[in-house]
């Protein structure tokens, strides 16, 4: 039976769980993630099931899947706790030298890992007591309805047009680029043109449905048609695809100079102009005036102002030594 309406018997630590069970659809898994035991959720949801009436999960064939209520309240439930962390956090009590916040940011998986590590390194020196989770995204992630919902707190991606639903700021901005073995022919003489339309290229897995990338809007603007042979399931496994062979990948100039350092690769000047390969983070209304959200958007904001620091540095010393 249910509750009756004037016990109002929900409190945090049971929204909390609810939202887990629903995402996690696993009593073991939420107990886990909540640092629990499986007796201590199992008893939470027999309480969530008695206050709303509704199994909430059931079990099929394949697990526990929600039942259409849970599914129904799960972003009412998510709306109430980013309420209450509002009210207890209030922007006069956040500091990230012991705050035990944990930060959600899904990003592409071709964004410059030089950036991501620096990301890492500056919330391990400035947010030791905090938590950082990062999610790939792919053709089927939703990220504007987990930022609404908030599963994400952050966005990064390079969408030509991004969404006008969020709000966002730029982060990087990236030249174009063509990676190949460090063996190609290309090598020794340079990409010209003709030579690029010749190539056989390896393209990832698009990881957006709506939009594509700049390099694929820019060739099909100029009405010109790659010969994809190698299509890999993702940018970071493109990279390996490379050595030894006469394939060409095309890709921003931060995330070739890592996979150079790992691997016999070579980048070569693209002979297209593309227009930069620009990075933003998104983030939703509900997050906007967040401190520690504030504190995290500035974080990244600082580390992509340093790496583009260090890339006209850099740009600068090489220029010297040509002269």
């Amino acid at each position: 039976m249910a509750a009756r309406r004037g016990d109002n018997p929900m409190d945090t630590y049971l929204l909390r769980v609810f939202c887990l069970l629903v995402t996690e659809r696993s009593v073991s898994r939420t107990a886990f993630k909540m640092n629990q035991s499986q007796p201590a959720i199992s008893a939470a949801l027999r309480r969530l099931r008695d206050i709303i009436g509704d199994p909430l999960l059931v079990r099929e064939k394949g697990g526990m899947v929600p039942t259409e209520r849970a599914i129904s309240l799960l972003a009412h439930a998510k709306g109430a706790l980013a309420e209450i962390d509002c009210m207890v956090n209030a922007p006069d009590t956040f500091d990230p030298q012991v705050s035990r916040s944990e930060f959600h940011i899904g990003a592409p998986d071709y964004l410059a890992p030089v950036f991501v590590g620096s990301v890492v390194e500056r919330l391990r020196r400035e947010a030791p007591e905090a938590r950082l989770s990062l999610h790939s995204l792919d053709a089927s992630y939703d990220f504007e309805r987990s930022l609404a919902e908030g599963d994400l707190d952050v966005v990064i991606g390079n969408w030509p047009e991004p969404p006008d639903r969020m709000h966002l700021s730029v982060l990087i901005e990236d030249e174009i680029v063509c990676l190949v073995a460090a063996t190609h022919p290309l090598v020794r003489k340079g990409m010209k043109l003709e030579d690029y339309l010749r190539a056989r290229h390896v393209v990832p897995m698009p990881y957006s449905l709506n939009q594509r990338g700049v390099v694929d809007m820019t060739l099909a603007g100029m009405r010109i048609q790659r010969e994809e042979s190698v299509v890999a399931q993702s940018f970071a496994s493109a990279p390996y695809l490379l050595q030894n062979t006469d394939l060409v990948f095309t890709t921003s100039r931060h995330f070739a100079e890592f996979y150079c350092r790992l691997l016999p690769l070579a980048i070569l000047k693209s002979p297209i102009e593309f227009p930069p390969m620009r990075f933003y983070q998104l983030w939703h209304e509900r997050n906007r005036h967040s401190p520690s959200h504030r504190w995290l958007r500035r974080l990244l904001t600082e580390c992509g102002n340093e790496l583009q620091s260090a890339e006209s540095f850099a740009s600068l010393g090489s220029e010297a030594l040509m002269v």
